[in-house]
């Protein structure tokens, strides 16, 4: 367990900035950004990321270089690597994490409570005032190869709604999002056969959805599991059983605000460990990146769930 009481002002700061997010305006934000971090008393150093997975190099050569704190600066893509990156690194060399929030989703900015306005998201990352510890998941498949994830995962429908919403590049944010889900209901209506089996239950059947929140919210405005908080130890699951395409649209407005739980078909429950085998080949999202697509044979994976694992500046 990481101490919580880190409110000293950082010292050595790397930002993150993938220049492509949020359609390429995100180059343009960090150039407006520059007075706030001109201001910063300390070293401060900036890399963008030029590839994809390249944010967790960066961000494990942050900690490995000695910073005390590493900023993503872009969507729920960036935060996810650069968590990756800083959990390879021992817990006692692990940087703080900020966030400021410039890509479509933000989701997980969305559950620190982190503005979304950028130039006020810098500065109060540097102040490194209200820092917390978060509990991190992390999935182990079949292949022994790990993933972390800090806000939601998830597999089946929503993955093949990222899968198709990193297709659409005319529209942006939520729309992106909501026409994906369009898309995935007439186009991928395929329930899978799923042993479920957690540190709280068991159970078998035929899913369309399951989906792992450690936050509340995923896709930019879909409330997932309202009452999800990063920092409780836990996290929650939402699945949708084999429902019919018409019902599947009529849950879409539900997942919006938040009300889908009243739904028979839809189940939840929590869980610290959790072990998956599925029929069908299993698509997974972590955070918005594609884990697993179109033509993967992938069965069989398992999760656990870090308490306080990574230390964030909070809103």
């Amino acid at each position: 367990m990481i101490s919580m009481n880190s409110t000293r002002q950082p010292r050595k700061v790397k930002l993150i900035l993938n220049p492509i997010a949020d359609m390429g305006r995100a180059w343009k934000t960090a150039n407006d950004l520059r007075p706030i971090a001109q201001e910063f008393q300390g070293e401060l150093t900036w890399s963008g990321t030029v590839y994809p997975t390249h944010a967790i190099e960066l961000a494990r050569q942050a900690a490995e270089e000695g910073h005390d704190m590493v900023v993503a600066m872009g969507g729920d893509g960036t935060v996810h690597e650069v968590v990756n990156g800083l959990m390879q690194v021992p817990a006692e060399k692990r940087p703080i994490l900020g966030v400021v929030p410039i890509g479509s989703g933000n989701d997980f900015a969305y559950s620190i409570g982190v503005t979304q306005r950028s130039a006020q998201a810098l500065a109060h990352a540097l102040k490194g005032e209200n820092v917390r510890a978060v509990d991190i998941g992390v999935m182990t498949d079949e292949h022994g190869r790990r993933e972390y994830f800090d806000n939601t995962l998830g597999i089946g429908f929503d993955a093949v709604v990222t899968i198709r919403s990193h297709k659409l590049p005319i529209v942006k944010g939520f729309l992106m999002y909501l026409t994906a889900v369009i898309q995935t209901i007439i186009l991928n209506h395929k329930p899978m056969t799923m042993k479920f089996q957690s540190d709280a239950e068991t159970w078998e059947d035929k899913i369309i959805m399951l989906t792992l929140c450690n936050g509340p919210r995923e896709g930019g405005g879909f409330m997932l599991s309202p009452d999800s908080r990063n920092n409780d130890g836990g996290m929650e699951y939402v699945a949708v059983t084999n429902v019919s395409r018409p019902t599947m649209f009529r849950l879409v407005p539900e997942f919006m605000q938040g009300t889908h739980m009243r739904f028979k078909q839809v189940r939840m429950g929590a869980f610290k460990n959790l072990t998956l085998a599925s029929d069908l080949p299993l698509y997974i999202h972590a955070d918005g990146e594609i884990y697993t697509s179109f033509g993967s044979n992938l069965r069989n994976v398992s999760f656990e769930i870090l308490p306080q694992a990574l230390r964030v500046v909070r809103g």
